[in-house]
């Protein structure tokens, strides 16, 4: 598909998510929607982008709820029982904007989201003018608040004693994320809490290098204290520890995935992950009697229904940064994992809350990890994977191998995953292992090797 990447639509105002666009893709939605809510986020261009997918869906005979800006999470709450569309590009730049659909809470799918690529290519036009539908509004963020107060009141106990510091980055976490967590009891200090369009406090992504403002800050502040952060949508969330560390991502996917197998009581209790996420969630949910299945990146909820089809019960699925509560929601949801982890930070630290995250992280294997991409034209992709699906296991005989999303070279503990992307002009190395230089250096040459001869 052209149109939908791993996480809709997304890309420049100026020629890519423009107003006509978000027209046809409203009203390719329309066709299928009896009632469509439509929200937003912060950017300046949010507003007209969302007006045209309303204009459309209800040329298409849709009634449409608008329901303003909210988190791309609450959105996704406010669309249940109906379809819903958030314009939002999450962790993009301001000049970039985006369009993410749902249908009952959850994301279209890739069927899904190709039938609304061919009715946009087939240049539908409106339904007659005495069928077209009507507007309105909604107010989904206090209801959507409250339910993730309840559903976090369910993991731990109470926040009280627990200072908190969350960077919203200017944007929709501004909303959610500080209330939710003072109504379960933390002292809340936020930082970039206002919404604009131009993140002027950080960049939308949150990284390492651009939370140095909240890693200095919780690191000054006295114990108990957790540091978080979100994205432009808040679907993401970064995890900080007393120190000014950045919790690695994947630590916090081992964090929980062994907490909801561990409170399940199915027989089979699965979580869903992706390719590129470390071993350390398999040990942890090995551990706790649970098995790890794993799909391609941005395909979460496909992972999570052909889990549920083969008899499994999915208690948890996330990839890097991005986690589904699946007894709360279908959906992605970077508030929910802030009050999830919160309280059970609380509960592992019990009377001594200066130890709680430490104390969760103590039982995960902190394996070195590294992430590289290595350039390679689109044409020759499909090629250099042909060649690498026979080289790299020759080169690793030791290894397991799998090829469905990639090739993933599983050696006990230590991993390698070679993949192309599937938006620029990269293919993406990723290792986990104790001498991951060493690893990397070989698996990168037969990467470039394969990307020469494929050419």
């Amino acid at each position: 598909m052209e149109l939908f990447g791993t996480a809709g639509i997304r890309g420049d105002v100026r020629d890519r998510v423009t107003p006509e666009l978000a027209l046809a893709v409203g009203r390719a939605v329309g066709r299928e929607a009896d009632e469509l809510v439509v929200g937003r986020d912060g950017r300046e261009t949010g507003a007209a982008l969302a007006a045209a997918v309303e204009a459309g869906a209800e040329s298409a005979g849709a009634t449409v709820r608008r329901a303003g800006r909210v988190p791309t999470p609450a959105l996704a709450f406010a669309a249940r029982g109906r379809h819903g569309v958030q314009v939002t590009a999450s962790h993009n730049p301001p000049t970039d904007n985006g369009l993410k659909l749902f249908v009952d809470g959850e994301e279209y799918d890739g069927e899904g989201e190709a039938r609304i690529e061919a009715r946009v290519g087939a240049s539908d036009g409106p339904v007659p003018w005495d069928e077209w539908g009507d507007g309105g509004s909604v107010a989904p963020l206090p209801d959507y608040r409250e339910a993730v107060v309840a559903y976090a009141r369910e993991r731990g106990p109470a926040l009280d004693g627990l200072t908190i510091v969350v960077d919203c980055g200017n944007g929709m976490a501004a909303l959610a994320t500080p209330q939710v967590l003072r109504a379960l009891g933390a002292h809340v200090v936020a930082l970039n809490a206002n919404v604009d369009g131009h993140f002027p406090g950080r960049p939308s992504k949150p990284t390492p290098e651009t939370l140095t403002d909240l890693r200095r800050f919780v690191a000054d502040r006295p114990a108990p204290v957790l540091g978080l952060a979100h994205d432009g949508d808040a679907d993401r969330i970064v995890v900080v520890g007393r120190d000014g560390e950045v919790v690695h991502e994947d630590t916090v996917l081992a964090i929980l995935a062994e907490h909801y197998v561990r409170a399940s009581d199915a027989a089979d209790p699965v979580v869903v992950t992706t390719p590129n996420a470390s071993g350390r969630i398999d040990e942890r949910v090995a551990d706790a009697g649970g098995r790890t299945e794993r799909v391609k990146l941005g395909a979460l909820h496909e992972g999570i229904a052909a889990a549920r089809a083969a008899g499994g019960d999915v208690v948890f699925a996330g990839e890097p940064w991005k986690h589904v509560h699946t007894a709360f929601g279908p959906w992605i949801d970077g508030v929910a994992s802030a009050a999830v982890l919160s309280t059970l930070v609380a509960d592992a630290a019990a009377a001594d809350l200066t130890g709680g995250l430490a104390a969760l992280r103590d039982p995960v294997t902190e394996r070195p990890y590294r992430k590289v991409s290595v350039r390679c034209p689109d044409e020759r992709k499909a090629g250099a994977m042909r060649l690498l699906e026979a080289r790299l296991p020759t080169a690793f005989p030791e290894a397991a191998v799998e090829t469905e999303y990639g090739v993933r070279l599983d050696f006990g503990g230590a991993w390698t995953l070679v993949r192309p992307s599937g938006t620029e002009p990269y293919v993406r190395v990723y290792a986990e292992s104790e001498d991951v230089d060493a690893l990397v250096d070989r698996v990168v040459d037969a990467v470039e090797g394969a990307v020469a001869d494929a050419g």
